[in-house]
């Protein structure tokens, strides 16, 4: 085979052969294919796309890329959850137990923050003393006594999809559909779980800007999950605005605890048990979703899902006591207010724009040696659809940061107010199973 050969039968629209795709993938992981032909392959992808079965083997290719987890010593069927990045989601901390709660293992491998979206390691660690690193025993222990674990994602895992990443972060290539479902995909297929429940992100803050988009994304990523023998399920949930009120790991870990106390915003606790209740299902604990729906919400209710946070917390060496008194979370010392100059109804809210605001106010990463302020973010104190009056806050931005004239800019002009209320927000734009 050769390179150039195969990106010029891609360019003229054909579809390649499982060893021709791999002959690809395992060439440029290697690094005996350049990047400046990968590139051309990528873009050839863009604009010819894939097939099922072409998507489907790149996915296997970038799976065999590197090492496999092995869940067998885990008992039960193993249910994992991934979102395709949004801002102020917090929704893999209430899920956790939730799950546990009804006897489903969680094996949970999940990242870092990436760009403006944040990331499930970074909230856990401004935990004091949370580990997110643990032995395999650990891991496995903990899933088969408790029913729950998340820990960082392995540096071996799936080496092409860093690489490939990397590439179309560079290209102009990072909205190709093909490109982010066998990226997700083949992160959920090597680490080793038996059903896969996808929260499709929608939106402003989200990578699919419109719904189509989403489902299309979230179809492809099913049909992958299915060929390669997983049972899968994707929800497609609106990120329109912000998730919630909370923006930031410390403060989205206070929210997280709120929503399992059955005080969370609307929207953030009817896509967490919607996304739990999928998840009980594949694990098999009910055979129907309104069963699993109305189980969560009386776990909530009950006060047990919050106890098994504070055990979730324990186990993996964090304080369970943040979760009786949140304020022993990290808490900055600046708190900006944000003011309306009009009067009007929240029409829409740029949830990216908030997501950046964020980051500058110190909450995110640039470059992996960055250091993350657990403390800062925003506090969404109006939502979409609240009438405001001039003067009023719209959000409060939290941070250790003097120069944060940006971050101000940034998130006043995220707020989009006008005289006419704007349509109820459809938190489930649909499912796709």
């Amino acid at each position: 085979m050769r390179i150039v050969d195969l990106i010029n039968k891609k360019k003229r629209g054909e579809n390649l052969s499982a060893s021709e795709i791999d002959y690809i993938v395992q060439g440029y992981t290697m690094g005996e294919i350049p990047d400046y032909q990968m590139s051309a392959f990528l873009m050839a992808v863009y604009f010819k796309g894939m097939s099922k079965e072409e998507i489907a083997n790149l996915t296997l290719s970038m799976v065999n890329s590197g090492e496999t987890v092995d869940l067998s010593m885990i008992e039960g069927i193993k249910v994992d959850k991934h979102s395709s990045g949004g801002v102020g989601d917090k929704i893999s901390l209430v899920i956790v137990p939730l799950c546990a709660c009804v006897g489903i293992p969680v094996a949970k491998m999940s990242g870092r923050g990436l760009g403006h979206t944040g990331g499930t390691i970074d909230k856990l660690e401004s935990i004091e003393g949370f580990r997110t690193e643990l032995s395999k025993d650990e891991f496995v222990n903990n899933v088969n006594k408790y029913k729950m674990a998340i820990v960082g994602q392995s540096p071996n895992l799936t080496p092409a999809d860093k690489k490939i990443y990397a590439l179309r972060d560079v290209t102009g290539t990072v909205d190709s559909i093909p490109l982010i479902a066998s990226s997700i995909m083949s992160k959920k297929i090597a680490s080793g779980c038996d059903c896969i429940v996808l929260d499709v992100k929608v939106g402003s803050g989200a990578f699919m800007k419109s719904v189509d988009e989403a489902v299309i994304l979230a179809k492809t990523m099913v049909e992958i999950g299915k060929s390669l023998g997983r049972k899968t399920v994707a929800v497609v949930t609106d990120m329109n605005q912000p998730l919630g009120h909370e923006v930031g790991n410390a403060n989205e870990v206070k929210e997280a605890i709120g929503i399992l106390k059955g005080r969370g915003a609307e929207d953030e606790t009817t896509v967490a048990l919607t996304i739990a209740s999928y998840m009980a299902v594949l694990g098999g604990a009910f055979s129907d979703y309104e069963s699993a729906y109305k189980k969560m919400r009386e776990l909530i209710e009950s006060g047990e899902a919050v106890e098994k946070l504070k055990e979730f917390i324990r186990i993996q060496g964090g304080n369970p006591e943040v979760v009786d008194n949140p304020d022993l979370l990290p808490k900055a010392e600046k708190h900006i207010e944000i003011k309306s100059s009009v009067s009007g109804y929240v029409n829409s809210i740029n949830a990216e724009d908030i997501g950046v605001s964020a980051m500058l106010l110190g909450a995110g990463r640039k470059t992996k040696n960055d250091s993350i302020d657990f403390s800062a973010g925003v506090t969404m104190v109006k939502k979409v659809g609240d009438w405001v009056d001039e003067g009023d806050t719209l959000c409060i931005l939290h941070t250790n940061k003097t120069d944060i004239n940006d971050a101000k800019e940034l998130s006043k002009s995220a707020f989009v107010i006008k005289d006419k209320k704007p349509e109820p927000v459809k938190f489930i734009h649909c499912v796709i199973d």
